[in-house]
């Protein structure tokens, strides 16, 4: 039988496939990108996160078993962890950095899914953060080849964590399982919210290769 997870994964093949197409995330890989847009991404990133590790606190408020809670409040302690060294060390000063469109969008879905209340939903939508990463991050580093050698190398040796790739798979078996206790109804909701959250990761990167910045003050 076909878990939800790998049916939620196909249904987002169309989003997978354009992302490995997209110049910020092909230019990454052989180390062409020019620095500034890598720049405008670690900021957005580091102010993504951020919100994002608020989104996983919320999901240990709404969780329904210890295992659960203990699973995402490590996660949002551990993305709040990694959102200060993306800060130091590639970002630096940004009080003069806002938001982008796409990433007050993103952040803001994920807001409303806490708000709704739905646990299962809210687990769906912040899957692919975990999920298209790690997915995107196995290409970068085969495609990359010596990381010594490459533009990037040290950031996208990040991708190599073990730990993430088990809290990948621990958030997997989460999600199918609450699937599995869920009404169809429900379920159809977390689908999607999974297959909103895969687009919002697609336009990240896009905006972050366009430097994306509001367009009217």
């Amino acid at each position: 039988m076909t878990s939800f997870t790998q049916t939620a994964w196909t249904h987002i093949e169309g989003i997978r496939a354009g992302i490995d197409a997209l110049p910020f995330v092909t230019e990454l890989a052989d180390g062409t990108l020019d620095r500034a847009r890598f720049d405008h991404y670690m900021a957005q990133d580091a102010l993504y996160l951020f919100e994002y590790g608020r989104t996983l606190a919320a999901c240990a408020t709404q969780s329904s078993t210890s295992d659960d809670l203990i699973f995402w409040a490590a996660a949002a302690r551990e993305t709040i962890v990694v959102e200060r060294v993306l800060h130091e060390a590639h970002v630096g000063d940004m009080t003069a950095t806002e938001p982008s469109p796409t990433c007050v969008a993103y952040t803001g879905f994920l807001s409303s899914l806490v708000a709704g209340g739905c646990y299962p939903v809210l687990a769906a939508g912040v899957l692919p953060c975990f999920w298209i990463y790690k997915d995107v991050g196995d290409r970068l580093l085969e495609a990359a080849g010596d990381l010594e050698q490459h533009a990037y190398g040290d950031w996208i040796a990040t991708y190599a964590d073990e730990d993430f790739a088990e809290s990948t798979r621990q958030a997997i078996a989460i999600v199918d399982r609450l699937a599995d206790e869920s009404s169809p109804q429900v379920r159809e909701r977390m689908l999607a919210a999974f297959g909103r959250a895969a687009q919002f990761e697609w336009m990240f990167w896009d905006a972050a290769h366009r430097r994306e910045t509001w367009p009217i003050a």
